[in-house]
């Protein structure tokens, strides 16, 4: 039996288990997933500079388009997002669900680039986009929406001449992370900002300057129950499922997106998809 099977049957069982009604199977399955999710957080610094303040990021993640997740949805995100006037937009990883079987066309790119940040729009690789042949498919269609790949790499966030860090990791599972690359060359004064895929990839963070790690890859664990929580999770998603956690006394907060779409299987139980909407403060 395949994993996608075994949780198929483990999802069922866990219905029947509960008592679960076929609606409430509906609801997973037709409902939840569609029922999106602002998650409004703000992050406070005193290292964020005063021109900073105020300055908003959305993030999204893993929209895993192609499964069970359309173009039209994708619109109806980007309009969503743009909505929030972000004057930042990063992606974390998982674009569509399987790269090599995917039906790729301009539709795509033309609704990525309808997402509009003052700032710029960066991206980091997923599991799923180095996945199936996707790495350099992914990259092209990323970098046509006018989105910029953080790849081991970092850049300076600049307005009013002052500065905050973003840094990008390749993905852990499929990729080549390495960090020191990643933050070579940052002002460990600045703020600093790492996008990571794997949310698990904080406990080795913490030992950076980093201040904040924005994830994914998780989805909240896609299907929660009462007094169990989360039935699965992938590797490295296995520790921080969704939600803010704090390291050493606050050095490192990391948020974990439940992301878009949906993989595996097609639902969502008490765990609705999101986007992050961070507004940057300094509290002085």
């Amino acid at each position: 039996m395949n994993r996608r099977s075994f949780l198929k049957k483990l999802f069922g069982s866990t219905l029947a288990v509960f008592g679960i009604s076929g609606g409430t199977y509906y609801y997973a399955r037709d409902i939840e997933p569609n029922m999106l999710h602002i998650n409004k957080e703000t992050i406070g610094s005193t290292k964020i500079p005063s021109t900073f303040n105020n300055f908003k990021i959305v993030q999204f993640s893993d929209t895993h388009i192609g499964f069970h997740y359309t173009l039209e949805q994708l619109n109806n995100l980007v309009t969503k997002i743009n909505s929030h006037n972000p004057d930042l937009i990063v992606f974390t990883g998982d674009l569509v669900d399987e790269p090599n079987t995917y039906h790729w066309n301009n539709n795509l790119i033309k609704t990525l680039r309808q997402l509009k940040a003052e700032y710029g729009k960066y991206w980091i690789y997923g599991n799923h986009d180095h996945g199936g042949y996707g790495t350099n498919i992914v990259r092209d269609v990323m970098n046509q929406s006018e989105f910029k790949l953080l790849k081991n790499s970092n850049t300076v966030i600049s307005k009013e001449n002052e500065h905050i860090n973003l840094a990008g990791l390749d993905d852990v599972m499929l990729g080549n992370p390495n960090l020191e690359r990643t933050l070579q060359g940052v002002n460990t004064k600045l703020f600093t900002i790492l996008l990571a895929h794997e949310p698990d990839f904080a406990d080795r963070a913490v030992k950076f300057p980093v201040d904040v790690q924005l994830s994914g890859h998780s989805h909240g664990g896609q299907v929660r129950f009462p007094f169990i929580g989360h039935l699965y999770t992938p590797a490295y998603a296995e520790k921080y499922v969704q939600g803010k956690h704090t390291f050493n006394n606050g050095k490192l907060t990391l948020y974990v997106s439940r992301g878009i779409g949906t993989t595996r299987l097609p639902y969502r139980f008490l765990c609705k998809p999101e986007i992050q909407v961070f507004t940057l403060k300094n509290p002085s």
